[in-house]
C-alpha cells in the first residue's frame, strides 16, 4: 500500500502536509472522514460549497452537532446564505484553518466533493485581472433584464470550458467569467490552465472513495427522501421566509432548489422530490467525471475505504492510529 503514496507539491504554509478525501455526492465521504480524523487524532476542514451556511442543515447533509463534538470542523456555519462564500474567500479561510491546526500538531483533513475548493486549496487560485465595476453592473442588468441562463448561452459561445464547469444559475462566476473575457480577450479557462494550480510547498495526499454508481444512485434517493423526512421542506420555508431569494446562489443549489419550487407551488411535492434526486445524480456523474480526471487522487476500494484510508493517512502523516 505504502508504493501507491506519492505524496503533490501544494500551495499552503510550508513543509505543512494536509490530507484530502473526496467524492461525488452520497458516496460517504462524512462517515470516512469521521472514522479517520478519530483514529488519527485530526481535525476537519469542510470543501463542501453548500455546508458553509447558517440554517442551510438538513439539505447540505451537514455533519451533526454530535459529529462536531467528536472532531473538530472548521468552515462550517462561516457565513449566511445571503453572503455568499467564493473560491478565493475559501481558501483564505481554509488556510488559515490548517495553519492552527498544524500549529496544534494535530493532521489537517479537507474533506468534500466541490471539485473547485479543493482544487485551489491545493495550489492556489487564478486571481485575474482586477474587477470592472461598469462592466459587472452591465452584465447585472443584462442578467436582471434577460436571465442569468441568457449570460451563461454567451459565455458557452466564447468559452465552452468554463460553461461546462460553471451551473447556469451561478450569475457570480459567469459575470466574473465574461468580465475577465472582456479584460483580457481570452477565456478565462486559458487563463486557469496557464496557472496550472500546481506551484507551491506543501505536501498533500488526495483519497477518493466512489461507490459503483447504482449503489450511488440508490444512497442518493434514499438519502433525499430521508432529508424530506426530516424536515427539509420547513428548512427551505424558513430561508425563503428570511428573504433569501429563490436564485441565490446557496438557495439555487439542488435539492433547496426544487423544494423552493414546490413551496412557492410551482410544483407538487412529488415532483419536487423526483427533479431533486434526478439532478442530484446527475450532479454525482459530473464530479465523478471531474475526479476521474485529476492524476493525484488514489481511489479506495469501497467495501474497504475506511481500512485503506487509515493505512494511507497514517503512514502519509507519520502518525501511529490511536489504540494501536
Amino acid at each position: 500500500m505504502s508504493a501507491m503514496i506519492r505524496p503533490v507539491e501544494s500551495k499552503c504554509a510550508a513543509r505543512t502536509r494536509v490530507g484530502f478525501i473526496v467524492g461525488p455526492t452520497g458516496a460517504g465521504k462524512t462517515v470516512l472522514a469521521l472514522e479517520v480524523a478519530q483514529a488519527l487524532g485530526a481535525e476537519i476542514i469542510n470543501a463542501d460549497s453548500r455546508q458553509f451556511y447558517r440554517g442551510m442543515d438538513i439539505g447540505t447533509a451537514k455533519p451533526s452537532q454530535a459529529d462536531r463534538a467528536r472532531v473538530p470542523h472548521h468552515l462550517i456555519d462561516v457565513r449566511d446564505p445571503g453572503d455568499p462564500l467564493d473560491a478565493a474567500a475559501f481558501s483564505k479561510l481554509a488556510r488559515t484553518a490548517i495553519a492552527e491546526i498544524a500549529a496544534r500538531s494535530r493532521p489537517p483533513l479537507a474533506v468534500g466533493g466541490s471539485g473547485l475548493y479543493l482544487r485551489v486549496l491545493r495550489g492556489g487560485i487564478f486571481s485575474g485581472p482586477a474587477a470592472s465595476r461598469e462592466i459587472r453592473e452591465r452584465l447585472d442588468a443584462e442578467a436582471d433584464a434577460h436571465g442569468t441562463q441568457s449570460l451563461h448561452a454567451r459565455l458557452r459561445e466564447v468559452d465552452a470550458e468554463a460553461a461546462g464547469r460553471i451551473a447556469p444559475g451561478d450569475r457570480y462566476r459567469i459575470v466574473r467569467a465574461l468580465e475577465v473575457f472582456e479584460l483580457t480577450g481570452e477565456p478565462i479557462s486559458s487563463h486557469q490552465r496557464r496557472h496550472r494550480f500546481s506551484a507551491g510547498d506543501c505536501e498533500t495526499l488526495t483519497v477518493g472513495i466512489a461507490p459503483e454508481r447504482t449503489k450511488l444512485y440508490e444512497a442518493i434517493d434514499r438519502r433525499f427522501d430521508e432529508m424530506v423526512a426530516a424536515g427539509l421542506v420547513d428548512e427551505v420555508r424558513r430561508l425563503l421566509a428570511a428573504g433569501l431569494r429563490p436564485d441565490a446562489p446557496p438557495l439555487s443549489a439542488i435539492g433547496y432548489k426544487q423544494i423552493a419550487a414546490y413551496v412557492r407551488g410551482e410544483c407538487g411535492l412529488e415532483e419536487a422530490i423526483a427533479s431533486g434526486k434526478r439532478e442530484t445524480r446527475r450532479l454525482a456523474k459530473r464530479q465523478m467525471t471531474w475526479f476521474r480526471a485529476q492524476p493525484e487522487i488514489v481511489w479506495l476500494n469501497p467495501e474497504r475505504a475506511g481500512p485503506q484510508a487509515l493505512e494511507l493517512l497514517s503512514e502519509f502523516f507519520q502518525l501511529r492510529i490511536r489504540g494501536d
